[in-house]
């Protein structure tokens, strides 16, 4: 039982932040109660509400889930309608960082950040590492617009969301997702092999290597015509009194540099 209910979670994306709070219990409640092998020994009412939240009569039942979308988004409504009830101390989270969200999103807001908590509580190094490429992937998702595709894929392939549903430019996401799609196929083949993909995967690092190195020139670059910039106007650092004035020295030295660069 408990390993048929803990992977009907997983896959519904409930996580144990969340579930506590619809049954009104601790996190490490939760973790007792997915331990039980028998649901019969959880308490009448926190048994009762799960039911009512899997839409099921008896825990046998789990076995004649479907998870398609519908289903997925009929238990995700009843898991927030009640605990948008519940959610009067916002979990915690201070009102100056919720300041100026609506509600809708404050509560998106709270809810990532309670499966980033649960992964950095539970995963180990792991649940770091995952944390901190995704606080890279929301760094570098406004200069890259595939990346919002990425993830329109991932929440359509994984049932949360519909598959002919296009919230960014239509014509680029479906294309996107065609070759990403084709790509899984070929990965999950077993036919993709290492030997075979290992040019692809130099020419990968290449391109990397290549921004970081432009990165790097780039910021050299920014500093030495900041040290140009305090040096012309006779100061060795910047202030909160000056530094309005180097701004605009460096804007002049980069404006002086881009004419010489035209001339030659």
């Amino acid at each position: 039982m408990k390993t048929k209910l803990a992977d009907l979670l997983h896959e519904l994306g409930i996580s144990k932040v969340k579930l506590a709070k619809f049954l009104g219990v601790s996190r490490q409640m939760i973790y007792n109660y997915l331990e039980m092998d028998d649901i019969n020994k959880w308490p009448k009412d926190k048994k009762v509400l799960l039911f009512n939240l899997l839409d099921i009569k008896d825990i046998k039942d789990i076995d004649k889930i479907k998870v398609d979308t519908d289903y997925i988004t009929s238990v995700e409504m009843r898991l927030n309608s009640l605990c948008d009830g519940k959610n009067e101390d916002n979990r915690g989270v201070t009102s100056d960082i919720l300041n100026g969200i609506s509600p809708k999103n404050q509560e998106l807001f709270i809810g990532i950040m309670d499966l980033v908590k649960e992964y950095l509580e539970d995963s180990g190094k792991e649940g770091r590492d995952v944390v901190n490429y995704f606080y890279h992937y929301l760094q570098a998702m406004n200069n890259t617009k595939e990346l919002k595709y990425i993830l329109a894929y991932v929440a359509k392939e994984t049932g949360f969301e519909k598959p002919m549903e296009f919230v960014f430019e239509e014509d680029e996401q479906f294309i996107f997702e065609s070759v990403m799609f084709s790509a899984m196929v070929l990965y999950r083949s077993g036919k993709a092999s290492k030997s075979k993909l290992a040019e692809s995967h130099r020419r990968f690092v290449n391109q990397i290597e290549q921004k970081i190195e432009e990165k790097l020139s780039r910021t050299m670059e920014l500093n030495n015509i900041k040290v140009q910039a305090l040096k012309e106007l006779g100061y060795t650092e910047i202030n909160e009194n000056n530094a309005t004035e180097v701004f605009e020295k460096i804007a002049e030295i980069q404006s002086r540099k881009t004419a010489f660069k035209k001339i030659d």
